[in-house]
């Protein structure tokens, strides 16, 4: 049995220790960490560092006749478990309302992992079959699960890792009689500064006690980044070396924006970021005065923002900060987190709540975009063994491999745009001919439902092809021809044609959007579409930030998609902008062939405004 390293007698602590934390010492010389800013803001405070420890979970074999004892053993604990989540929802409902309803959200996946999920019933098969204790069972069903989302090659699915580690690691704390980390006694205004926080631990972070905090792991598409964003707290995630380079008591700087954490700052940087804040403070209440203004240029050409959206609940978000519609719906939200696949009937429902949630505005819907070796448990039985996850069976492939799933999928859609306005966007085309077998589906099942007298859109929702592999890029033109819009995603794009997988940290840092054939793809699919006269948009990050959209609105596009939170800010930069001076500089930009040369006349651009 592998021992408890914490149970050796931690060393006293001074009088004035919080629990929990590492003694007070006196300043060093000002230090600079760099990570991940997954939570804009500036957070200013004394650092309260959690020191955790590392959990060593006990693994031994069990007896026959301890198997029933010790399955019960389990059942308790996922009870106590369930228990502990529900006084948290509680907790939770005080939280501000959108906050309130993203850890509700959270905390009810949680509570269907506890029960009777391929968890719970993995972790008795593990009791019974393979004669292990409950923790072993747990932490091994555990790295089974985590293993098998994380070969999905999808970032949004991927991150979902985080909440299947935190269940599991509650039901290890419950069992080995751990205590649940707390933050009610964290001094007002403090920094938590951690090797990791779980989505619950984040949710829980009153930000009117807590100014922000960064942790050495985590990313910016986990639950506990975007805990964070509903809370407004600023977050650096991600940051190597974090542990060994502040103490609690040392005064923190905690950059969300540009992703630095300093420790102990000078005056000078101190003075600079206490600046800045009041500076951030001044322009979230100027962005707010935009919100009904319309995005236009200086010289009046009217540009088209949406809002990217993954579930139901964040078609608040899209209206509240003045979307056109919806420019991208991932519905991978309809497949997670269950055993079983989404009937016509649910994803209708759901799409239906989406569409009429917008109130007219267009709803752009994707097909399925996830594939690899192995999937959700949902959709497990699709797949065969794949060599390389990344370049194999998903998205579209699936689709038409499995056109069960496409045609249940279509026809939730073609029922949903009764309600509203929708579009139809095909994930990682690559051919004409994948467009042209969707249109034939679509178009059958159309007219299936109306034979059944099903109420559908009428015309036919306009079908779409994301641009986000450099073939579609290059087949632009012929793409053109047989879709009705372009939707460029510029995140796999850059990762398919730089060849870097931005998940990567050995590789992450040559993952650029301003790389020259990046740029001169978006160039040459945008002008297919203006050639053929079909809408194209841009949603990947790009679009959701200021700096770069006087260079898409110089290639022509007219339309961006982005999460909610950003809208206001690129709209500020639009209606600064004037449209023949964006696109004069796009032309001298697309005459370089360094993608720091191109960055720093960009920059110089943005910087006249």
């Amino acid at each position: 049995m592998k021992t408890d390293r914490n149970s050796s007698k931690p060393p006293e602590p001074p009088d004035n220790r919080i629990p929990g934390t590492s003694p007070v010492v006196h300043a060093s010389p000002e230090r600079m960490l760099r990570g991940l800013g997954v939570s804009s803001g500036i957070a200013v405070g004394p650092a309260y560092v959690v020191d955790s420890g590392t959990l060593q979970v006990p693994e031994y074999q069990i007896a026959e006749d301890q198997v029933e004892a010790e399955r019960a053993r389990f059942v308790e604990a996922t009870g106590k478990s369930c228990r502990q989540i529900r006084k948290l929802k509680e907790k939770a409902s005080l939280l501000p309302e959108s906050a309130a309803e993203d850890v509700g959200f959270l905390l009810d996946a949680h509570l269907a992992m506890l029960s009777n999920s391929r968890l719970t019933r993995g972790v008795e098969r593990r009791i019974s079959n393979d004669r292990i204790n409950a923790e072993g069972a747990v932490q091994a069903e555990i790295a089974a699960l985590a293993h098998s989302f994380a070969e999905m090659n999808d970032t949004y699915i991927s991150a979902r890792i985080a909440d299947v580690r935190e269940v599991g690691a509650r039901l290890i704390r419950v069992l080995m009689q751990r205590k649940f980390q707390a933050f009610s006694q964290v001094p007002e205004g403090s920094i938590i500064i951690a090797e990791e926080l779980t989505p619950a631990d984040t949710a829980l972070m009153d930000p009117r006690r807590i100014g922000g905090f960064a942790t050495v792991l985590g990313g910016a598409e986990g639950h506990t980044a975007i805990m964070a964003r509903s809370l407004g707290l600023p977050a650096v995630l991600g940051v190597a070396g974090l542990m060994h380079g502040v103490r609690t008591g040392d005064r923190v700087v905690v950059d969300g924006i540009s992703g630095r954490v300093f420790v102990n700052p000078g005056s000078a940087t101190l003075n600079g970021f206490q600046s800045r804040q009041q500076d951030l403070a001044r322009e979230r209440e100027a962005l707010k005065r935009l919100r009904d203004l319309p995005a236009v240029t200086r010289d009046g050409t009217s540009i088209v923002l949406n809002a990217n959206i993954e579930m139901p609940r964040d078609v608040e978000g899209a209206m509240n900060c003045g979307a056109a519609g919806v420019g991208l719906l991932r519905t991978e939200f309809l497949y997670m987190n269950r055993d079983d696949l989404p009937d016509e009937e649910e994803q209708y429902e759901s799409l239906k709540g989406i569409v009429e949630g917008m109130q007219g505005r267009t709803v752009t819907a994707r097909t399925l975009d996830v594939g690899g070796e192995k999937l959700a448990t949902s959709l497990g039985g699709h797949f065969a063994d794949c060599a390389n996850p990344a370049l194999g069976l998903r998205a579209i492939r699936l689709s038409l491999r499995e056109p069960k799933l496409l045609e249940t999928q279509l026809a939730a859609m073609l029922r949903a745009g009764a309600h509203g306005p929708i579009r139809i966007l095909l994930p990682m085309i690559c051919t004409v001919s994948e467009v042209r077998k969707v249109r034939e589906i679509l178009i059958r099942v159309a007219n299936r439902l109306k034979r059944r007298g099903v109420r559908i859109a009428d015309p036919l929702p306009p079908l779409g092809v994301m641009i986000e592999i450099p073939g579609a890029a290059l087949s632009a033109d012929a793409l053109a021809t047989t879709c009705d819009f372009f939707a460029i995603g510029t995140n796999d794009l850059t990762q398919y044609t730089l060849a870097i997988d931005r998940g990567d940290e050995q590789v992450a840092h040559l993952y650029d959007p301003l790389h020259p054939a990046v740029l001169r793809l978006i160039q040459f699919s945008t002008e297919a579409a203006l050639r053929a006269r079909i809408p194209v948009s841009v949603c990947g990050e790009i679009a959701g930030d200021p700096r770069y959209a006087a260079l898409l609105l110089g290639f022509g596009i007219r339309e961006l998609s982005m999460s909610p939170g950003s809208l206001l800010a690129v709209k500020r930069r639009i209606r600064a902008l004037d449209l023949v001076e964006a696109t004069r500089r796009a032309r001298v930009i697309m005459e370089q062939s360094d993608a720091g040369r191109i960055a720093i006349l960009l920059d110089d651009f943005n910087a006249l405004a």
